[in-house]
């Protein structure tokens, strides 16, 4: 089946079968996938024109709401803190979609940086995989739901209970993070939800099962803004693939859409560990081929 934007030519199961077995792990983390969707489309389908990013965003938005649903009817949904991470990754959005166009339209370049990007995020990941968890969460072997309890929102700190602990974290640097990580996924083509996660999880203590739901709504509202704002750029870049392919998008997500909804849905019968150990692997290698790729 030939795709006219992204200019390849797929057999239209592969999409969703792929999107599937690689949302269906990490979405257990809180994140969709997209950001190893992205280097199969670029280094498997040379896929590799701006509009990627844009395709890899329309991905998210036809993906994550299966697991957001799974989410929320779990009352594990941590609403002021997904709302922290809209608010602060959209106005990063706008500029690293502006930044992709504009100075990293070579796939050369624009993937030694996406290399760079998952090198650190693998680096955060084995540093709290090493340090093993610390006896928060729910058992994996228990199969147990305990909901989010007690969220409370002030301009200085977002509170919570989960699992008979509470917790708390200064929503100035959440903020913070997710302006940084806003321009990094909108360059990426992730929405940052696959960075935001394992940030909340090594640097702020948060247990993996409270931000799941929220980096996924975050990667859901700032992937609208993506898609749009690089379909509102291709009216000035006529010579440049910048609008994202629908088709391929589609089929993406509807295989992410199932991967994510089932693995939202079984989330609680994997340990923490497991799941760090899973996306250590998946970005380590991605991040090592892209960097040693761009030196030979």
């Amino acid at each position: 089946m030939y795709f006219p934007v992204a200019d390849i030519n797929v057999h239209p199961l592969v999409p969703p079968l792929v999107a599937f077995a690689v949302s269906f792990f990490t979405s257990m983390g809180g994140v969709s996938g997209a950001f190893m969707l992205l280097p199969f489309q670029v280094s498997v389908l040379g896929y590799s024109s701006p509009s990627v990013s844009a395709t890899n965003q329309l991905f998210n938005i036809v993906a994550i709401p299966g697991g957001i649903y799974r989410f929320i009817r779990e009352q594990r949904m941590l609403w002021p803190l997904a709302w922290a991470v809209v608010v602060g990754t959209l106005p990063g959005v706008f500029i690293g979609a502006w930044v992709r166009v504009k100075w990293l339209p070579d796939p050369k370049n624009f993937k030694f940086f996406a290399g760079l990007v998952l090198l650190y995020l693998g680096y955060r990941l084995v540093l709290d995989v090493l340090k093993g968890t610390k006896g928060k969460g729910m058992a994996a072997n228990e199969g147990n739901r305990p909901s989010v309890g007690q969220a409370k929102f002030s301009m200085s700190t977002i509170s919570f209970e989960f699992d008979q602990d509470s917790y708390s974290v200064s929503t100035l640097k959440i903020y913070l993070l997710c302006f940084i990580v806003g321009i990094i996924g909108g360059i990426y083509g992730i929405g940052g939800g696959s960075i935001i996660a394992p940030f909340m999880v090594a640097i702020f203590g948060l247990p993996v099962y409270t931000v799941a739901g929220a980096a996924l709504m975050g990667t859901f509202a700032t992937s609208i803004a993506g898609v749009a704002f690089y379909s509102f750029l291709a009216r000035y870049y006529p010579g440049v693939s910048v609008a994202p392919d629908i088709g391929l998008g589609l089929l993406f997500g509807l295989g992410g859409l199932a991967g994510i909804y089932m693995g939202a849905r079984c989330q609680k019968f994997f340990a923490p560990r497991t799941i760090k150990m899973v996306l250590c692997f998946c970005v380590l290698f991605v991040a090592g081929k892209y960097i040693l790729n761009f030196f030979f």
